[in-house]
Order: C-alpha cells, then sequence, then structure tokens
C-alpha cells in the first residue's frame, strides 16, 4: 500500500479511528461466515464525506476498499485484505414519516431499533432478518435480506422509496433531493444513458428477461439484481435498485427511505408435524394462498437437534424418521379476524393425515417458545460441533412444487458425504431451504470433502430445479465461482458490465459476488483452533455485540474470542513468536482490563457464552499474586469498609484537587437504620455492601440510605426489615469472583451462608435482597433452604398490590442493568414504574452500564463510552431508577440527572 494513501489517510481520519495494529485488523477481519482475511488498515468512519474523500483516495491510488456494517454476513462479504471501512457511531440517524408508512434510515442503524421506533404506529420494514437484532440497515440493504415473514414482496428491493448513495468517483446522489437528482443527471449524463441502454436492450431480449423474472419470482440474492434492468425503466430506479444486493461492490449506501409494512399486533402460531416429507411440502402449496404470515419447514433432523429443550412436547422423541413438520404463524389487525383466519387454515389442513401437532395458540408463551425452539435449530448444531470445525449454514431456493424432490435429494447428499449432523429448515412459503451441517477445514481431505459437496449443490439446485443457490444470504465469497453456473453465460457478462460502469478500477470489495477465481469460495478459510471450553462453541455470528458495553471502546466478545484463539493457535504453532507477542500485549487493555465481564452477551449469544467467564479466569492467572491480598480482605470486610468510606470522606473534603472527583460521586454512609414499628412481618435485609457503604450524592434530594428508603417503603406494606448483627463484614463474592479471585469468593459466599442460615433460623424467615448483581451472583449458589427475593420480585409481589401511589407527571428514566436483565426484571420493572408514571423512558443501544463495580473508578472510560448515547435520550426525564449503586454513579455522572435506587421512587410515590 503507498506511502503516500498512508499518510494522505492519517490526515483524513483521526489516530483513535485508524488502525494498522495486530488486534485491530484480527477482530475485524472476522465476519460471521467462515473466511478470514487480515485489513492492512481499518477506519472507523463517522461521515459521509469521509466516505466521499476515502473513495476519491482509493481512486487515485488503486486501493481496494470493502465497507462493513455489523460484521453479521454470512457469505464472506465483509472480510478483506486491503481497507475495511467500518460505520461509527454516527451513522444512526432515523426519521419516521407521517403516521410510520415511511422511515428514512441511516446505513448503522440496527433494524430492530428501526422497528422500535415504528411500533407506536403498528408498522415495521419490510426485511426481517434472523439477525435483526444485530444486523444493520447498510448490511440488510446491501444484502437484500429477508427473513421468515418477508418473502420476496416486502424485501429491501421491494419496498424501497429512495436512496441516498456515494459512488466510486465519491459522487453523492440523493434520490430524494430534486436538485440532487438534477445535478447527477447533468453531470453524470453518460453513465444514466449507459444503464437505460442496459435496461432495454435487458427487456427487449425475451430470453433473458424471462429467466430474469423466473429468478425473481424466487427468492434470489445470487449476483447483482438483475430485475433493477427488467422491472424500471429511469435509470436512476434501475441504478438505486442496483445497489440493493450489491454487497458494497457498486458504491456506498449512506442512507435509505423504506415503505413500511402493517405490523399486525394479534397472532397465533401452531406446529404441525406430518407424516412425510412429501405430504408436508403438498401443505405448504396449499397454505400459500392461505392467510398465513409465515410458514417454517423443519426435517426430522432439525427436530431431533432441539427436541430437549424446554416447552417441547415430549412426543417430539418419538416422532417417525421420515416425519416433517411446519410451524405455521397467522397475524391479523384483530382478533375475530383471526379467529376467522385460523378456522381457514384448519379447514384447509384437513385434508392432511398429521402425526402430531401443536395447535393454534394465542398464548404469547405458547408460540414465542415454538420460535425460540424454531430459531434454536441453527446453534443446536454448533452446540454439538466438533472442537475446530465450523458451522455452515447454506441457503437456496427450490421452485415450491418441487420442493419436497429439493428435500429429499438434500438429504442424500448428506448421507453421500457423511454429513450425518445436518438438518434442514427454512422459510418453506418461498421454497427457500437453509441447511446447517459442520465442516472442518484442517486438511486437504476435509477441504476436498465440501467441494465436492457444494459442486453437487450447486448443479442440482441452479443446474436441475432452476432455483437460486442464495436466497437471502448473500453472495459474498462463498458463491461467487456459481454466480455462472445458475445465471448462465449472458447475464453472467450483463454483471460484469454493470460491475465495470459502476467500479471501472475495481477498487469496490473485489471478488466478492463477481470473481474470476473459481476456486475463490476454498481459499481464506478461518481457522476455529480451541482456545477454552467456555467459548470454544463461539460461531463468530456477532449478535452479542450490540449489546457490549465496550464494543465503543476496545473489542467485543466476538473479537475477544477470535483475538484468544489466534493467541491459542500461535502458541501451539510456534509460528510468530513476534505477532503472538504483540497480540498477548494488546489484548491485556483491549480484551481483558475492559471487559466489564457483566454476562451480557450469554443473553445474545446463540449458544449462551459468557465471554465475561473467560475473562475472569485470564484475569484469576494474571492475578494470582494478588491472592493473599484478597484473601486479607474477605477476613476483614468490615474494615476494609470502614476505610471506603473514610476515604469518601476524604475524597469529598478535597474535591476541587481530585480531576477524577464528580459531582455524581457517593458520600459515605454512616448512619444507623431507623427500624420500623414492632409487629410487622419480618423478614430478614441482605443489603450489598455497595449500599452499605455509599450514601448518596451530596446533591441528591433524598440524601436516605439505601437502607433507610427499603426499611420505610416495605413498612408502609406491613413488613419489617431486619439487619441482623455483622452484616458489615458479608459479602455475595462478586468483587472477588470478577476480579479472577475464586477462593475469597468461594469463602465469602460460605460464610454468608452460614450467616443467613443462622439470622434466618435455618430458612423459615425470607431474605430480602436489595442489588441485584448480589441477587444474580448467589442464584443456585446458597443453601436450598435460604429463600432469597431480589428486591424486584419482592416489591412487585409483595409491595405493590399493598399501596395506592400519586403518578408524577414527568417521564422517568430506566436503566435494566445487566444483573436485572439476566434475572428477566424487564417488564417486572416497567410495571412497578407504570404506578409512579404514565412515561417511561429505556435509552436505546444501552445495555450494561460499563461501571462494573469499580471499574467506573479505575477506569472511566469504559463507563463513558457504554453511556455515550445516554444524556440526550433521557433529557426530558425527572429522575432516573436502576437495582445497582455502583451503576447510578455512573448513570447520574452520565446523564445529568440523579439515578437511585428504584425503592426511592415508589417511596416518594407512594401512600
Amino acid at each position: 500500500m503507498q506511502p503516500q494513501f498512508i499518510q494522505a489517510v492519517k490526515q483524513l481520519i483521526p489516530a483513535e479511528r485508524y488502525f494498522d495494529d495486530p488486534v485491530a485488523t484480527l477482530a475485524y477481519g472476522t465476519d460471521a461466515s467462515f473466511y478470514r482475511l487480515l485489513p492492512k488498515l481499518v477506519l472507523r468512519v463517522e461521515s459521509e464525506a469521509e466516505v466521499v474523500a476515502l473513495l476519491k483516495l482509493a481512486n487515485e491510488y488503486q486501493v481496494p476498499l470493502t465497507f462493513r456494517a455489523a460484521g453479521t454476513s454470512l457469505s464472506g462479504q465483509a472480510v478483506t485484505d486491503s481497507v475495511l471501512l467500518v460505520l461509527g457511531e454516527n451513522w444512526q440517524q432515523r426519521e419516521v414519516r407521517g403516521l410510520g408508512e415511511q422511515i428514512r434510515l441511516q446505513p448503522g442503524v440496527i433494524g430492530a431499533a428501526a422497528n422500535q421506533a415504528l411500533t407506536r404506529f403498528q408498522r415495521k420494514i419490510g426485511p426481517d432478518p434472523a439477525s435483526i437484532n444485530s444486523c444493520k440497515i447498510g448490511g440488510i440493504v446491501a444484502n437484500n435480506a429477508s427473513g421468515m415473514c418477508c418473502g420476496t414482496a416486502h424485501n429491501s428491493f421491494n419496498t424501497l422509496s429512495a436512496m441516498r448513495l456515494v459512488l466510486f468517483d465519491g459522487t453523492v446522489l440523493d434520490t430524494e433531493d430534486a436538485q440532487s437528482v438534477a445535478s447527477f443527471r447533468q453531470s453524470h449524463a453518460a453513465l444514466l444513458a449507459e444503464l437505460a441502454q442496459l435496461g432495454q436492450q435487458t427487456r427487449d431480449n425475451t430470453e433473458l428477461c424471462n429467466k430474469i423474472r423466473h429468478k425473481y419470482r424466487l427468492k434470489n440474492t445470487t449476483g447483482f439484481s438483475l430485475n433493477a434492468l427488467t422491472e424500471y425503466t429511469d435509470p436512476i430506479d434501475i441504478l438505486t435498485h442496483l445497489m440493493v444486493g450489491s454487497e458494497g461492490c457498486l458504491g456506498f449506501i449512506s442512507a435509505v427511505t423504506y415503505n413500511t409494512v402493517p405490523d399486525y399486533p394479534h397472532r397465533a402460531s401452531g406446529l404441525l408435524v406430518f407424516p412425510d416429507v412429501e405430504s408436508c411440502c403438498r401443505a405448504v402449496t396449499v397454505l400459500k394462498s392461505a392467510p398465513v404470515s409465515a410458514v417454517e419447514l423443519l426435517d426430522r433432523r432439525s427436530l431431533r437437534s432441539v427436541e430437549n429443550k424446554a416447552g417441547l412436547p415430549a412426543w417430539v422423541k418419538s416422532l417417525s424418521d421420515t416425519a416433517c413438520a411446519l410451524l405455521i404463524e397467522s397475524t391479523a389487525a384483530s382478533n375475530s379476524l383471526l379467529s376467522q383466519q385460523l378456522e381457514h387454515i384448519r379447514k384447509v389442513m384437513r385434508a392432511f393425515t398429521l402425526e402430531q401437532q401443536v395447535d393454534f395458540s394465542t398464548d404469547a408463551g405458547v408460540y414465542n417458545q415454538l420460535w425460540a425452539i424454531r430459531k434454536g435449530t441453527f446453534p443446536a448444531v454448533g452446540a454439538v460441533r466438533k472442537i475446530g470445525t465450523t458451522v455452515i449454514i447454506e441457503d437456496v431456493t427450490f421452485p415450491l412444487e418441487q420442493l419436497a424432490e429439493g428435500v429429499s435429494r438434500l438429504q442424500q447428499l448428506f448421507d453421500k458425504y457423511y454429513y450425518t449432523e445436518a438438518i434442514i429448515f427454512g422459510h418453506a412459503l418461498e421454497g427457500n431451504l437453509h441447511f446447517v451441517f459442520t465442516q472442518g477445514f484442517d486438511d486437504a481431505t476435509q477441504v476436498a470433502r465440501y467441494e465436492a459437496f457444494m459442486q453437487e449443490v450447486a448443479n442440482m439446485v441452479a443446474g436441475e430445479f432452476g432455483g437460486s443457490l442464495k436466497a437471502e444470504h448473500g453472495t459474498g465469497r462463498n458463491m461467487a465461482p456459481f454466480v455462472e453456473l445458475e445465471w448462465g453465460q449472458q447475464a453472467y457478462q450483463l454483471m460484469w458490465q454493470l460491475k465495470k460502469l459502476l467500479d471501472p478500477a475495481n477498487i469496490l470489495n473485489p471478488d466478492v459476488v463477481l470473481s474470476h477465481n473459481p476456486r475463490l469460495h476454498l481459499q481464506n478459510l478461518k481457522p476455529l483452533p480451541a482456545t477454552n471450553p467456555l467459548v470454544d462453541k463461539c460461531i463468530e455470528c456477532g449478535f452479542c455485540e450490540p449489546v457490549c458495553p465496550s464494543r465503543k471502546l476496545t473489542l467485543t466478545p466476538r473479537q475477544r474470542i477470535v483475538t484468544q484463539r489466534e493467541i491459542s493457535r500461535l502458541s501451539h504453532s510456534g509460528d510468530n513468536p513476534q505477532r503472538l507477542a504483540a497480540l498477548e500485549q494488546s489484548y491485556e487493555y483491549q480484551g481483558n482490563d475492559t471487559c466489564a465481564a457483566c454476562g451480557m452477551c450469554s443473553t445474545a449469544c446463540p449458544v449462551g457464552i459468557n465471554t465475561g467467564d473467560l475473562t475472569r479466569q485470564l484475569r484469576a492467572r494474571k492475578h494470582q499474586r494478588w491472592q493473599a491480598l484478597a484473601a486479607f480482605t474477605a477476613r476483614h470486610f468490615a474494615a476494609v469498609s470502614m476505610m471506603v468510606r473514610l476515604g469518601l470522606t476524604a475524597g469529598r473534603m478535597v474535591s476541587a484537587l481530585l480531576p477524577f472527583w464528580h459531582k455524581a460521586m457517593p458520600t459515605a454512609n454512616y448512619a444507623k437504620v431507623k427500624t420500623a414499628k414492632p409487629g410487622l412481618q419480618p423478614i430478614i435485609y441482605l443489603a450489598g455492601c455497595s449500599g452499605r457503604v455509599m450514601a448518596p450524592q451530596a446533591e441528591s434530594n433524598d440524601k436516605r440510605s439505601l437502607l433507610q428508603v427499603s426499611t420505610d417503603l416495605l413498612a408502609k406494606a406491613g413488613y419489617q426489615l431486619i439487619v441482623p448483627e455483622g452484616i458489615d463484614n458479608q459479602c455475595c463474592g462478586m468483587p472477588f469472583q470478577s476480579k479472577g479471585q475464586f477462593t475469597a469468593a468461594s469463602q465469602k459466599q460460605q460464610q454468608l451462608q452460614q450467616w443467613l442460615l443462622q439470622a434466618t433460623h435455618n430458612g423459615e424467615l425470607p431474605v430480602f435482597s436489595d442489588t441485584s448483581p448480589c441477587s444474580l451472583t448467589l442464584q443456585g449458589k446458597l443453601d436450598s433452604r435460604l429463600n432469597i427475593i431480589d428486591s424486584v420480585d419482592f416489591l412487585l409481589q409483595n409491595v405493590l398490590p399493598k399501596l395506592s401511589f400519586t403518578k408524577l407527571s414527568e417521564p422517568v428514566a430506566l436503566h435494566l442493568t445487566c444483573s436485572a436483565n439476566q434475572l428477566g426484571h424487564g417488564d417486572k420493572l416497567k410495571q412497578l414504574l407504570a404506578a409512579c408514571t404514565d412515561e417511561v423512558v429505556v435509552p436505546e443501544g444501552i445495555s450494561c452500564c460499563g461501571f462494573a463495580g469499580d471499574k467506573g473508578f479505575v477506569l472511566p472510560e469504559l463507563n463513558a463510552s457504554a453511556l455515550s448515547g445516554l444524556k440526550q435520550q433521557v433529557s426530558a426525564c425527572c429522575q432516573g431508577v436502576s437495582t445497582s449503586r455502583t451503576c447510578e454513579i455512573g448513570l447520574s455522572r452520565h446523564a445529568g440527572l440523579e439515578y437511585q435506587h428504584i425503592v426511592y421512587l415508589l417511596d416518594r410515590c407512594s401512600n
């Protein structure tokens, strides 16, 4: 890469967004596919102007660029060995139009966030990929992603209203801006004329035109969107629709306007099991004209992969070997209409013999469980794979009338190539099947098996059946060598003409979608070496990234695992000791120190991996020399707590001299709790150490300690909180556990168990735990006789029904801590808040606050990064609530308003 290019880029992109170090290039050189390329340079871009300038530089110096949004791509379209442009945090603007009929979105908006903005209008964007909680609009449009309910009618191509794009030469076109369009028509008249000519030639070619129309009656993302040439005559429309599904090979999409679709509030789902594939697929053809919103096919192997999951009936294990199921959903604007639709579906299904069924249910618990099982099929295969192998999910479409034969032929290929674990599921209404199998690439024999298998799949699907090799996952590197096989020479050459017209220097994501390399799909295969049993099942999908508090600062859980895998590989091979040393050194801060170890990643991970567990293990190895200090602290916990109080007092006295001191810092808690009147129902109070040591901030409107407020509130409901002697020496063990001091953590938990057994008279009295992190840490760890109830559960079940409330007129901000989230307290906290206010603000894009016990004090940049979008979102709120004292310090600092435990608000509003 030319030094002049590097120098020009450094003048354009600030150093904090310019990455060429081993960890960053490795971490960003990974997407959800089974390919790995190491970019020479990673740039985090924050504006369209930067993209324009970089495209001009890339053209000048002939440097290839690849655009990356969330990196959930499954076909290798978001990796490169050149320059990778990663969307930063400033690409999240959205604008809802009218009553939600349209929405304008920048490419960094997560799909689920776009739908959240449309919820109150009962609308949604058309595409509904399975990765919608992680993937971003830029990737959804660039891959023409669809999903379970989307079909072909509601994909990006067919719901696109307008687009703002940047071409290879840096020219910006906004089709909603008449002046921009007029200027473009003048400056790029030759390009538009050629597009118009190609469109006319295509429409005049009956054979080619018919082929294109056939291919797009199916779900199809193989190659470029040639239907832009057949469905539109204005070259501006042709251009914008060519960008859909172009995978960053024809330009950069900086905004799109979608025509939205209804999101009906009433729904029901049922599971119908047929005795064989043939009858199952015949039922699909009948359901095509029935009032259904989704029909998912699951073959016997996929059902077997999830048969032990909660919610599935016991009879699933005894289904016949030839059984095949349909998961069917119907949605409607009203309950009465839904009932009519369900009766119609039941009527048309009476013609079929069923082996078993779960009848249609409108119960959210039932249908959500059914869909969770369907979504669990892919990770179920990943969870049982042999370490070192990767999970591959392929994505094909058969003409609907040939779906049954397609399923059978795929199953035969699985047997022929010994993919015994392979499963088939998919969006049956579109003839779209996903098949999942595990594959090793450790030796030439394994690669040869995969090559032969994929060649047969391609010949069968595209050649024999006239189907599509990529229905919704994009062509990428995976299917680029097979585009000509599927489309034929004439259409293939037309795609190359479009590529050369819109990217004449071939600098936009070369070798993606189109490639002259027939073995591209067998090269740059991602190694997945064993690193630690805690994370070895990771499939590198990236679903964890949106909930990680360090994602804007250093690494995400996926990137931590990727880096640890490379460290393990280099450690065992001895190939490159300099690279190994560089990775290990850089990982200390980027991977270890700045991991909040909050466990939020496990809530989004398809296979339930908690990368925080790995971090704690690494810290245990690193901090062995601190074991004696940890043991001393555990033995003298009350004395250490008093030292912290004294430190807070001294710090406040000289706060003007301390640069790290801020107004949200807590005061020291020396107050004694005034107990309630006798005669109330007794409950043992397990107060978290943070609440025992830290009182509210100096400028708080309510300066009572958490212990006092909890005592006062529960007394109103008839309960007496008893604080037993010796509580100052008690700890749940979490502060030690988070630092990898497992022995000290275990000792404190054992001590706490004995203390609680004595205080509760061996479990006769319940225990009120006021801090969510403590409740989560102790879950399942102590004697089963102890009934430890988290404050949220106790307040909702035992306090709320006994009190009357006066609501505030202002909105209240809610922070759902990572521990409360993992305890399942989201809806419960909202129910508590509903008694106090009619408007609850839950900030978008903020999960864990990143304070992480004491990291908010020692690594304040983690807390600041995790809460960077907080202040603007809660500016209209009168106060904030949470369930963890340390979290509330960081929240108060970065929100500009005080956060306190929810008991403060409940006490304020209750009578």
